[in-house]
């Protein structure tokens, strides 16, 4: 069990820490697109949203797919991650309205990590708290996960608005 923290500075771009130590970036292009940029001590992915609607977004090195998700009609986001040609499903969950927090579980429906939004009201932004379990710190692409998870629940927070302000 671990505890990360995700700040973010402008809304545009989060870092991820732990013990005070960096794990990596998301850093988004510019506001309103999903287009970003995934920075890790030993790598750099990026998030690109594709079709028509970008209702699909990858998380990409080079040409190759590390990962891709999108919304299902419910409002769960469903996460195909493809590392070392070993797919993989996870599901990232809204839950509750007044303490509300987002879950990532795997196919079996065994929760890895929940992340709790911070919203701060002067800079209209979101700072989170990110709680794992033991099994998601078994994981060997853990870094990677946690920052999609992280682009997820900007995604969902995003969409909500979205809609909300039509």
């Amino acid at each position: 069990m671990a505890t990360y923290q995700a700040k973010s500075t402008n809304g545009l771009s989060f870092e991820v820490r732990k013990d005070g130590g960096i794990i990596g970036s998301l850093l988004y292009r510019s506001w309103y697109k999903f287009n970003a940029v995934i920075t890790m001590a030993d790598a750099t992915y990026a998030v690109e949203p594709k079709g028509f609607w970008e209702t699909l977004v990858e998380i990409r090195d080079g040409d190759d797919v590390l990962l891709s998700f999108s919304m299902g009609w419910k409002g769960k986001i469903v996460l195909r991650t493809y590392f070392n040609g070993d797919e993989q499903d996870y599901v990232f969950d809204h839950r509750g309205l007044f303490k509300e927090s987002f879950a990532l579980s795997d196919h079996e429906g065994k929760e890895l990590l929940v992340m709790k939004p911070h919203l701060k009201w002067l800079k209209m932004n979101y700072d989170y708290e990110i709680v794992t379990t033991g099994s998601f710190e078994t994981l060997k692409s853990k870094q990677i996960l946690l920052l999609a998870a992280l682009h997820c629940a900007n995604y969902y927070l995003s969409m909500t608005m979205a809609t909300l302000s039509m």
